[in-house]
């Protein structure tokens, strides 16, 4: 019988970021599939939540899937701030990086064919960004026209910032940890929260690679360059914005949670190298005590 074992790879950075890939796209593939159902049948097929939930449970499947090889991140966001809290090596975040928008082009790719027929069916196979019939929002998010750059921009900051804060406790031993087999149903609930409270201005995407890579593939999809160009080039604020939310958050809970935690008071029966010198001093003054009453009796 053929040993499929000769299939692992060597490197653990290749097995990382093959894990990056298909967690990404996992979770892509739930929640834009979801988004296609939705739209191409105007919500008779599911609703605004349908679309939130759906990215909750990929979030969750993508989480057990993966984070035995790489941590599950999904996100450059969350790798970026992994990085500077000194939990993953900087090497590490351009090729997460790369393969979570990888992941997401794909996933893309695979709702865009499962779901063709329907979109072309909608859209009178005219795909655009503007108007009553758009597709484009199926894959990238996009901004309410009446909302301002800059208030999108808060958005994002805040909606990524919320998600770094909560996460970052739930190993924490020193607070209330949660049980390693839940966290990635815990991280899910908290994804479907956000989402369901801060997505309305813009989407909610708090994830440059899950915004990315669907807008790279709608512009080589036939969707154009307006993927890029639309509301005055908007594309850049879900990039950047997550990225700097999700440092903020993470200095937030240094601040506020981290280092005030009390430290951990180690056992009482657990031996240190300073309470072994310590019996040893008192070992060696009791000897020198017993050596000067002997020297006084004689």
């Amino acid at each position: 019988m053929l040993n499929l074992r000769i299939l692992r790879c060597r490197s653990a950075l290749i097995r990382e970021c093959m894990a990056e890939f298909l967690g990404t796209f996992i979770l892509l593939l739930f929640g834009c599939s979801a988004a296609a159902q939705v739209k191409t049948s105007n919500e008779k097929n599911g609703q605004f939540l349908s679309v939130n939930m759906a990215f909750s449970v990929g979030v969750m499947s993508a989480t057990y899937l993966t984070k035995g090889i790489s941590g599950a991140h999904l996100n450059p966001a969350v790798t970026l701030s992994f990085c500077i809290l000194g939990k993953v090596k900087w090497g590490r975040l351009l090729p997460y990086s790369l393969f979570q928008v990888l992941g997401a082009y794909m996933a893309s790719l695979m709702v865009y064919l499962v779901y063709y027929d329907a979109i072309m069916e909608y859209s009178g196979g005219n795909l655009t960004v503007y108007g009553q019939n758009e597709t484009a929002s199926i894959f990238a998010t996009y901004p309410k026209e009446f909302v301002t750059v800059g208030r999108t921009f808060l958005d994002q900051v805040v909606g990524t910032g919320v998600l770094l804060l909560c996460i970052l406790g739930l190993d924490e031993k020193r607070n209330t940890p949660a049980p390693p087999d839940l966290i990635p149903a815990i991280v899910a609930v908290m994804v479907l929260g956000i989402s369901m409270s801060l997505s309305a201005n813009c989407g909610g995407a708090i994830n440059p690679a899950r915004d990315l890579g669907p807008r790279l593939f709608t512009l080589t999809a036939g969707w154009g360059t307006e993927v890029f160009t639309c509301y005055n080039y908007w594309f850049w604020v879900p990039i950047v914005a997550p990225l700097l939310g999700g440092i903020l958050g993470s200095f937030i809970y240094l601040i506020f949670i981290h280092w005030q935690l009390p430290d951990v008071e180690p056992p009482e029966n657990l031996l240190t190298f300073s309470s072994i010198c310590d019996q040893i001093k008192h070992v060696d003054n009791i000897t020198e005590k017993g050596d000067e009453m002997k020297t006084a009796q004689f």
